[in-house]
C-alpha cells in the first residue's frame, strides 16, 4: 500500500546470525527450521547487523555533451557487517579465516591455529529477526566470504568483539545475490 502507514514500519527487535558450508539446503520460507548444517554464532552486540549495497556505476562521457550519455553498471558490493561476542569452535574460525577448533588431547584444553597464508573460506550466511510475533525476516546468502576483520580488543572492562564484514559473492548469473523471506503483513496485497 502507497503512502504513510506506520503498520509497515519495521525494527530488528532479535535476530540471529547463522553460517552454513556451501551448497547447504535453505530454509524454503520463515517457518522451516534451519538444518543441522547451520551454525548459530550466537550473541552479538547491540549493533545487530549493518547490511550496505554499494552499485559503482560509471558514466560515459561524449565530445558532444557536457553530461553524461548514458551510464554502465561496472560494481556491486553486498556486505553484512557485525560483531559477535562469543568465541567457540564456530566463531573463532569464521573470524580468522578458516580452520578448525581442535581438543588437546583428554586435558580439555583446546587449539587453534590461525594459517600462515590466507586462504579461501567461503561460506553462506543466514540473518534471521523478528519485528513482535507476526513478523520475521530471514536473509539467506548463497556464498560469500568474510573480508574484513575490526581488531580485537583485549581489556579488562569489555567483552572480546569478534568483528567482522562478510561480503556476498555470485553464485552464478542467474541465482541472486541474496535471498529475502519475509513473513509480513505489509505484503498481504501482493
Amino acid at each position: 500500500m502507497a503512502g504513510s502507514n506506520a503498520k509497515e514500519i519495521r525494527v530488528a527487535g532479535s535476530g540471529r546470525i547463522l553460517v552454513a558450508p556451501l551448497g547447504t539446503a535453505a530454509p524454503a520460507d520463515t517457518t522451516a527450521a534451519w538444518g543441522a548444517d547451520w551454525k548459530d554464532l550466537g550473541y552479538t552486540t547491540t549493533d545487530g547487523v549493518k547490511v550496505a549495497k554499494k552499485d559503482k556505476i560509471d558514466p560515459i562521457d561524449t565530445w558532444q555533451s557536457v553530461s553524461p550519455a548514458r551510464f554502465v553498471y561496472s560494481d556491486r558490493d553486498l556486505t553484512f557487517k557485525f560483531q559477535m561476542l562469543q568465541l567457540n569452535e564456530d566463531t573463532m574460525p569464521f573470524f580468522f579465516g578458516g580452520g578448525a577448533v581442535t581438543q588437546v588431547g583428554t586435558s580439555g584444553v583446546h587449539k587453534y591455529e590461525m594459517a600462515a597464508e590466507p586462504k579461501f573460506d567461503e561460506r553462506m550466511l543466514g540473518v534471521e529477526f523478528t519485528d513482535g510475533n507476526d513478523v520475521k525476516y530471514r536473509l539467506i546468502v548463497a556464498r560469500g566470504q568474510v573480508t574484513e576483520t575490526e581488531e580485537m580488543a583485549l581489556v579488562r572492562t569489555a567483552p572480546l568483539k569478534l568483528g567482522v564484514t562478510y561480503t556476498a559473492l555470485a553464485v552464478d548469473e542467474k541465482a541472486p545475490l541474496v535471498t529475502f523471506l519475509m513473513k509480513d503483513p505489509a505484503y498481504a496485497a501482493v
